[in-house]
């Protein structure tokens, strides 16, 4: 299945698509190594602790590259989402690009009332911009598309932690 942008990309684009749905799993071979870090960021965000929430997302994200072998990426984590009319940014990632490493960063708080996101909905926008940094930096991919692959990665690492 494809979404409905695939027809608008360019013949080039819509290979790094197919290659990307086809990607349907991200196998960790220790995911028992980074559960310890489940409780940590849950309580960070519990406490709204902005540096110990970064501290355990680089913690996780240091223990994904290590795990999957993949170039480190660096992760911050800022307070209140940006946001327009009719969206808010939950995370972004900065491809490398020659300026050093690659980039996530998070918002711990939503842009509207200001609350601290949910542990599960926090934990799921980290693992969908390190998906982005799977797709380039060990997939090799020439574009992240938002591809079933793609959620079906991402779902696969949040199980692999959580479930």
């Amino acid at each position: 299945m494809v979404f409905d942008y695939y027809n608008r990309l360019s013949k080039r684009n819509q290979a790094v698509y197919r290659q990307s749905d086809a990607l349907t799993e991200v196998k960790l071979a220790n995911p028992e190594a980074l559960r310890p870090g489940i409780p940590l960021l849950q309580q960070a965000l519990e406490n709204e602790d902005r540096a110990a929430v970064e501290l355990a997302c680089r913690g996780f994200c240091a223990g994904f590259c290590a795990d999957i072998k993949v170039t480190p990426v660096r992760v911050r984590v800022l307070a209140v989402r940006p946001h327009n009319d009719y969206a808010e940014l939950h995370g972004l990632y900065e491809p490398a690009e020659g300026r050093g490493r690659a980039r996530i960063s998070l918002w711990m708080r939503t842009a509207r009332h200001r609350r601290v996101v949910a542990f599960r909905t926090f934990l799921r926008t980290l693992l969908h911009e390190y998906c982005h940094h799977l797709d380039y930096e060990h997939y090799g991919l020439a574009e992240s598309f938002h591809t079933e692959g793609f959620f079906k990665r991402e779902s696969s690492l949040f199980k692999q932690l959580v479930e």
